[in-house]
């Protein structure tokens, strides 16, 4: 299956996936950095995606995990420091790549949303960025309320979900997250995100034991149903399957592109991958290696 746009009535030209960059160039430099989205505007990424926390003083900020330890000098939950405590953290250096002085020094990668939508406007350019709400939250729902609050504030409005030269989408996991979003926002600019999950690969992966790793398993496994109705009744318009995902549903990838729902397609960093989701007609690839994906997909368009 393909898909394309007619130009002229005599002349149909294919359209070639939007590539968004996940959290940034984060094969680059360090992921939600400053300079992972400056070297993705630089690749010419369509898109960057973000993933969002809130901190203890209820900040929006640019994080994928709910604890610090990974990816900064930090420890603990992100909610439970302030904006002026993670400030003072490095969030770069653990990724050992050397940050050019034009992407600002150790102290400048840090992002808050509205830091990230400041990078945005300057991109010179059109350009799109998807907001991952991240949960389990400490705080519920407030995040979503606080990330619409934020956006609200710099000028976006929710009819067309666009802020100056910034098209902006919503991703989740969590159904409930969707829901609240739908309330406010139009279900086209709503990604309901979705993943394959197996007990072994939780047990694995969380380093769980068998009771524990088969209850949390039954949670995750209930939450991918929960997304998998979402997307049968396209209470959103686009879906957000993780590329194994794409490789083990078929049926599901073909029913839904089939009822015209929009696919993001997550992470999506090898040729083949590239090249599958091409076939497949995908609208929208999101990587991290932005500029190798785009220099593929320009050779095989």
């Amino acid at each position: 299956m393909g898909y394309g746009v007619c130009m002229t009535s005599d002349d149909c030209t294919p359209l070639r996936p939007k590539v968004y960059a996940h959290r940034g160039a984060s094969g680059a430099y360090a992921e939600h950095t400053r300079a992972a989205y400056l070297k993705a505007i630089a690749d010419g990424a369509d898109g960057v995606e973000c993933d969002v926390h809130l901190t203890r003083d209820q900040h929006v900020v640019l994080l994928h995990d709910a604890n610090l330890d990974r990816t900064s000098t930090g420890t603990g939950p992100v909610s439970e420091h302030t904006l002026e405590q993670l400030r003072s953290l490095d969030f770069s250096s653990w990724k050992g790549a050397r940050i050019p002085d034009a992407y600002g020094g150790v102290a400048d990668q840090f992002l808050t949303l509205p830091e990230l939508l400041d990078i945005l406007r300057g991109a010179g350019r059109d350009i799109g960025l998807a907001i991952e709400l991240k949960h389990p939250s400490p705080y519920g729902l407030k995040l979503e309320e606080r990330v619409l609050a934020v956006l609200e504030e710099e000028g976006w409005t929710p009819e067309d979900s666009r802020l100056e030269n910034i098209q902006i989408s919503f991703m989740s996991f969590d159904s409930d997250s969707v829901q609240r979003l739908l309330e406010s926002v139009p279900g086209q600019h709503i990604c309901q995100l979705v993943d394959d999950f197996t007990v072994q690969e939780i047990r694995q992966e969380l380093g769980l034991g068998f009771l524990t790793g088969g209850a949390v398993a039954n949670v995750m496994k209930a939450a991918q149903e929960d997304a998998e109705r979402v997307l049968d009744e396209a209470q959103v318009g686009i879906a957000g399957p993780g590329i194994d995902y794409v490789r083990e549903h078929a049926r599901n990838v073909q029913r839904w592109l089939e009822a015209g729902l929009v696919f993001r397609v997550w992470t999506v960093d090898s040729e083949k991958d590239v090249a599958l989701c091409q076939g497949l007609g995908i609208q929208e690839i999101t990587t991290n290696k932005p500029a190798q994906v785009l220099a593929q997909l320009m050779v095989s368009n």
